[in-house]
């Protein structure tokens, strides 16, 4: 079977489309914030099958939303830890009743010791599970 490789400029568009759509910039206020979490939450709901442009668009609405999120709230690194390890405390479960949201016991421990960092889909496997927007994890 032979795969085909989308054309270059094929992704240039598509990904100058989506900036387009938003035109994003650093974040000025609660309402800009929240807009852009909402697109990111989009993103997220469709994440197993975005292209590589929308995969592209997510990160730099990520790196926006932790930018605006650390200035204005003085959120530390710890924070996406800490709401998993306070989920889990609500919701009476150890790492390894987590384990299937991450593949692995060994992930969950290196994402809860901070040496990894939550990846899109464990974003949306997170906020599906305990019913919570995938802000909290950002």
């Amino acid at each position: 079977m032979i795969e085909t490789v989308a054309d270059p400029m094929d992704k240039q568009a598509e990904y100058a489309r989506l900036i387009n759509d938003v035109l994003p910039s650093v974040i000025q206020s609660e309402e800009q914030n929240e807009a852009y979490i909402q697109r990111l939450a989009e993103l997220l709901r469709r994440e197993p099958s975005l292209t590589e442009s929308e995969k592209r668009f997510a990160k730099l609405l990520t790196l926006l939303i932790e930018d605006f999120e650390e200035n204005a709230y003085g959120l530390s690194k710890a924070g996406p830890q800490a709401a998993i390890r306070f989920l889990m405390d609500q919701h009476r479960m150890k790492q390894k009743d987590i384990a299937p949201i991450f593949g692995t016991a060994s992930i969950v421990s290196e994402v809860l010791s901070g040496k990894r960092k939550l990846n899109y889909e464990q974003i949306r496997r997170l906020s599906t599970h305990f019913g919570v927007s995938p802000e909290i994890f950002f």
